[in-house]
């Protein structure tokens, strides 16, 4: 198998691009602008394996997408590649539209292109999110892939527009197309500005720990490669113009988790600080996978307790890969964000 990998530099795209080099494929390439949390040293050791390659493109250009896509005439395109942060598209729409619509276009139209020239299209693989189904209430049940779209912010609007885009073209131009949606993943290489890793992170320089609202948010949590194998189950086995759902069967409370990354560092509950909400902050997520473990034979096999202490303990040895990453640059970015919506991290 030929694969393109669109985002593989970032957290879920470089263990996926681990276990499809596990997995034997021919040829790997890695399509990635590298942006701030797209990182060439999370790929650094595949680099040496003669079946891969980086190409540093934008999926948002047209013509280099298609290029690309006529130079390697891949057997699958696995689109990872995505503007991802909640607080982020607060502050930015422009960007999360670009690369969540516009880019998911451009592979879909590269991926017609190619048909055009040779007769067949690639296998596309869309990965999504939970948040494109909106917000739960506790006691009301999972989100199943018939649950209805409702999203809240500007990421998850983004990404239900790719995702409705994405399976448009399954059914107008009969491709070979499926789109996976997971809840919240977790482990080691996750940019420290989402909820674990930022909380690791700030506990070992002994930082405030920011908590949203009342910490009462419930999220399904996902070990990555647990996520990486239900994706790779969809891309050799999923149904052309399908959603499959992948969750961790482990919902927790923010603050359960955070409970636990203090417990693991041996750090006060004191280094809790309370913030005021962010807007459009949904409730609960919970992830119904029965389609995906029927169809797939997808099984979380991670347990989050001690799952959640090796992911402390990578970031505890690892120092030198997320330090410098919260930075002037990192801390001045938040700072002048949150002022403007009035939240304090």
């Amino acid at each position: 198998m030929k694969l393109i990998v669109t985002g593989g530099c970032g957290f879920i795209g470089s263990a996926f691009l681990r276990l499809a080099l596990q997995r034997g494929v021919e040829r790997l390439v890695c399509l990635d602008v590298l942006t701030y949390s797209g990182r060439r040293e999370n790929v650094a050791e595949l680099e040496e394996d003669k079946r891969f390659r980086l190409v540093t493109d934008d999926i948002a250009d047209a013509e280099a997408v298609q290029r690309l896509v006529d130079e390697e005439r891949p057997d699958a395109i696995v689109n990872f590649a995505a503007e991802s942060h909640v607080d982020r598209s607060l502050f930015d729409v422009k960007r999360f539209v670009r690369t969540n619509i516009e880019g998911t276009l451009c592979l879909l139209e590269a991926s017609r292109g190619m048909r055009e020239k040779t007769g067949k299209a690639p296998r596309f693989v869309h990965i999504s999110t939970d948040e494109v189904y909106g917000d739960l209430e506790h006691g009301d049940g999972r989100f199943s892939e018939t649950s209805p779209i409702d999203p809240r912010n500007p990421y998850s609007a983004t990404k239900a527009g790719g995702d409705l885009l994405a399976l448009a073209y399954a059914k107008t131009h009969k491709m070979e197309l499926v789109v996976t949606r997971s809840s919240n993943n977790y482990g080691p290489r996750q940019y420290p500005e989402k909820l674990i890793p930022l909380m690791i992170t700030n506990a070992l320089t002994d930082q405030p720990l920011p908590v949203y609202g009342d910490g009462k948010n419930v999220r399904d949590w996902l070990w990555v490669d647990d996520n990486c194998e239900g994706i790779w189950a969809a891309l050799q086995k999923g149904r052309p113009g399908e959603v499959y759902n992948f969750g961790g069967a482990s919902e927790r409370e923010n603050l359960d988790i955070v409970h636990g990354i203090l417990k693991a560092l041996g750090k006060p509950e004191s280094l809790i600080r309370w913030v005021k909400d962010r807007p459009g902050h949904d409730r609960r997520y919970a992830i119904d996978f029965t389609k995906a473990k029927t169809e797939l034979g997808f099984q979380p096999r991670a347990n989050l307790e001690q799952a959640l202490v090796e992911t402390v303990e990578w970031y505890r040895r690892n120092e030198a890969w997320w330090r410098p990453l919260k930075g002037a640059s990192f801390q001045a970015y938040y700072a002048e964000h949150y002022g403007k919506l009035g939240l304090k991290q």
